[in-house]
């Protein structure tokens, strides 16, 4: 059953129960004050001729000339026999008797075989009472016509509350129309473009806007999941060439190794060859499955990291590592990032370890980290040659160059394992060129701990 349907017959089941209420209350009331002003009259007939007998009659049928309502006066004598005095337009179905006029001497009654009629009786003398009758039909009749005018105005009421109910929930129910079928299109999987201005209430209003950022959300799901798989089947095929390449050299060399004819210095040189290869294999599987733990789940960290020990830890035994580079590092003291230490650890030793395989020997590093209110910044630049032609405006990296990672004997999943540690920390991984003519590696994460400090510089000459 549709919204305005439901909402019609709600309203239209509480207008009819209001105007019932209403109605019966009305009439009640109306016939209630009728019945006690007709009461009130008979009253006054009888109070006429109360203290003087002799003149009862006549004053009563003065008081009942005066009265608007239907009245009838007889006098019932002690032998039961009836003498009208007046007769109004409506008349008993029998005539009064003397126990009637017993029964009615205090006070207006209605008896049980005389529907439609009050009674109230004076005594006049001799036995004979006088018998006031008031018919109750014009009021029954004044009654019935109230009813019916309530029900006239109860119908009428109805339709124009279903009428309202329309007017006003058409525009409405017509734009959740239009958000449905967009909805129902969105969900088969059709573009429907931008979704439907809405004009109605500010429910409705609110309805399409929260439509819209599910929709657009949805959008962006749809578009970061299709990256997402193209990504991976590419990961995917690079990881498979990079397996292969190890494989196929270890088969080649167990092959040659079965050569009975070989000398023990090239026996030697393939053992090598293999030793090499199963440890590149072992490397290439450990970054991924690291890569595969990163991009699994979404990571909850509550370890905070002090990352100004860290770079400053893993800087000076890069620079002692390297003593022909100059290295200059300007880090301020605590920085601290909510994640895991051995995560940033090894982003921090693929960001070196490139620097190391890639650029040459004596070119210089550079290694600044700072902070704002809500964020820390680490940069790692180098003076080597950079990236490739395709690298060298700001880009966020799934997978690096893999023919350099076969070169100087890398799995080639660094750039993308940073990427992906950056990403589990809730922070960005851009890449462009450095001033230092080289790469320049600029990392930014969630402050962990808002906490101040000073910062230092070391530079370590060559």
């Amino acid at each position: 059953m549709k919204l305005v349907t439901r909402l019609t017959i709600l309203l239209t089941a509480l207008t009819v129960l209001l105007v019932a209420g209403i109605g019966w209350f009305a009439v009640n009331q109306s016939t209630r004050s009728q019945y006690s002003r007709l009461d009130t009259s008979i009253n006054s007939v009888v109070a006429s001729g109360t203290g003087h007998p002799n003149t009862a009659l006549s004053d009563a049928l003065n008081i009942v000339q005066q009265q608007s309502y239907d009245l009838t006066l007889e006098v019932v004598d002690p032998n039961g026999s009836v003498t009208q005095v007046s007769t109004g337009t409506v008349v008993p179905k029998r005539v009064p008797t003397i126990s009637d006029a017993l029964n009615s001497l205090r006070n207006v009654r209605s008896l049980p075989d005389l529907p439609g009629f009050h009674v109230r009786s004076l005594y006049v003398g001799g036995g004979a009472y006088l018998v006031v009758i008031g018919s109750t039909n014009q009021i029954d009749q004044s009654s019935r016509r109230l009813a019916f005018d309530l029900v006239l105005v109860g119908v009428l009421a109805t339709a124009l509350m279903m009428f309202l109910v329309r007017l006003f929930t058409r525009r409405d129910l017509q734009t959740m129309e239009r958000l449905i079928h967009y909805a129902s299109a969105v969900a088969g999987g059709h573009d429907e473009g931008p979704i439907p201005p809405s004009l109605g209430s500010s429910d409705v209003r609110q309805l399409q806007a929260a439509l819209a950022i599910m929709v657009a959300a949805l959008h962006e799901r749809i578009s970061i999941e299709s990256r997402s798989v193209e990504a991976m089947q590419m990961f995917i095929g690079d990881a498979s060439h990079e397996l292969r390449t190890p494989l196929t050299v270890i088969k080649g060399y167990n092959q040659l190794l079965a050569n009975p004819s070989m000398s023990e210095e090239q026996r030697v040189r393939a053992i090598e060859r293999m030793r090499r290869e199963i440890e590149r294999m072992e490397s290439l599987i450990t970054d991924l499955l690291l890569a595969a733990e990163l991009r699994e789940a979404p990571q909850n960290f509550d370890q905070i990291i002090d990352l100004s020990l860290l770079v400053a830890t893993r800087t000076d035994e890069f620079s002692n590592d390297h003593p022909e580079r100059t290295v200059a590092i300007s880090v301020a003291a605590d920085l601290e990032v909510r994640g895991r230490e051995d995560l940033l650890d090894r982003l921090l030793t693929n960001a070196f370890g490139n620097i190391a395989r890639h650029t040459e020997a004596h070119l210089p590093v550079r290694v600044s980290a700072t902070r704002d209110e809500h964020w820390v910044y680490l940069r790692i630049e180098d003076g080597g040659k950079g990236l490739p032609a395709y690298g060298l405006r700001p880009q966020r990296f799934g997978r690096f160059d893999v023919s350099r990672s076969r070169e100087t004997g890398g799995s080639g999943l660094g750039m993308s394992i940073m990427a992906d540690i950056v990403e589990a920390f809730g922070g960005t991984f851009v890449t462009s060129k450095s001033d230092l003519g080289g790469l320049a590696l600029s990392f930014t994460f969630p402050v962990g701990v808002a906490r101040t400090g000073g910062s230092h510089e070391v530079v370590v000459p060559a």
